[in-house]
């Protein structure tokens, strides 16, 4: 009986199981009532008196291994299957599916990166602004048709409180805050009254860059804008630059690209002129410099204003801007894998 009793000792020592089956026939072969162990206690009693102290210390010792083994190894499945029947807290519970950015909040962000590596910094102001910041500081005459209630929201008048009509305002604010050098990024909601339809909104959005420095000419702006350009549509895309009017650059320029949609050759989209027009451009007039405290006599500098549902459709071809506001999620969807 005690060479048994060794040979179970060594086999306990060695036991192991791959799952949890194998270890319940372990079990049974070891531990049950008619199992290994279970027969040597049984055949105790033939054991002669003078050995049953050994004897019985031995097989308590191989039954206690067993055991313990036994439970070991079960532990150890049962955290196995704990872990595997363990909820994932990082997975978006079922049926709720992972949305994505809007198309308006990618096409502005890929704005902000482009220009972002060329050196301009955001900068943010109010939504809601007073006359001085949205037109005065920018060189709009009294009598300028922007000024009318037709285009602009005016919450109150003496003092006049409105919606920016544009994010121009936030330059005047960052003018009038600090000197030169300054280069800026503006994006934002802007609002103006207008009827609402396929092709225009009362509300919109707009990326407005300024650049002031010593020396800053109108060839610094065109190379940043073709920089831009070839950046956001592809290396291949050309500019051109139409002489224009705005009340706060001059000289002031239109920037079209060639159609990105035809390469140049005329389609629908470009009205088969091969060009497209997406922003305003110019040299900031010194009058505004000198409005906002800085010296036109030392500093000079550039400013563009684009509008992002322009370049939205554009990049994804949306013929509808009321489509960017609907919160359609049969729309929306279509962007998941944009970002």
């Amino acid at each position: 009986m005690k060479d048994r009793i060794s040979e179970l000792l060594e086999e306990v020592s060695k036991m192991s199981a791959e799952n949890a089956d194998q270890l319940e026939a372990l079990r049974i072969k070891y531990l049950s009532k008619k199992g290994e162990i279970s027969s040597l206690f049984n055949d105790f009693k033939n054991v002669a008196a003078e050995q049953k102290r050994e004897i019985g210390g031995l097989l308590n010792e191989l039954k206690t291994k067993a055991t313990e083994r036994i439970a070991e190894m079960k532990a150890e499945f049962d955290a196995q299957q704990a872990k595997a029947d363990a909820p994932d807290v990082t997975r978006t519970p079922d049926p709720i599916e992972v949305g994505t950015r809007h198309p308006l909040s990618l096409v502005k962000n890929e704005i902000v990166d482009i220009f972002s590596r060329i050196g301009f910094s955001i900068a943010e102001g109010p939504e809601v602004e007073d006359d001085w910041h949205v037109f005065s500081a920018l060189n709009f005459p009294p009598e300028h048709p922007a000024r009318d209630m037709q285009d602009t929201f005016f919450i109150t008048r003496e003092p006049d409180v409105l919606l920016r009509t544009h994010t121009s305002s936030v330059q005047s604010r960052v003018m009038t805050s600090q000197q030169p050098p300054i280069r800026v990024l503006c994006p934002g909601r802007v609002y103006r009254n207008e009827a609402i339809s396929y092709r225009a909104h009362c509300f919109f959005h707009q990326v407005e860059g300024l650049y002031i420095d010593k020396n800053i000419s109108f060839a610094d702006l065109k190379q940043a804008l073709l920089y831009f350009a070839k950046e956001m549509f592809g290396e291949q895309t050309q500019i051109r630059l139409r002489p224009s009017y705005f009340p706060f650059t001059e000289p002031s320029a239109e920037m079209d690209i060639s159609c990105n949609i035809c390469g140049g050759e005329g389609c629908a989209f470009c009205k088969n002129t091969g060009w497209v027009e997406i922003l305003g451009c110019g040299m900031v007039d010194p009058a505004v410099l000198e409005a906002c405290g800085i010296d036109s006599k030392v500093y000079s500098g550039y400013a563009f204003g684009l509008g992002v549902e322009r370049i939205t459709n554009l990049k994804y071809r949306v013929k509808d801007l009321r489509m960017f506001s609907e919160n359609d999620v049969r729309f929306l969807d279509q962007f998941k894998s944009a970002f």
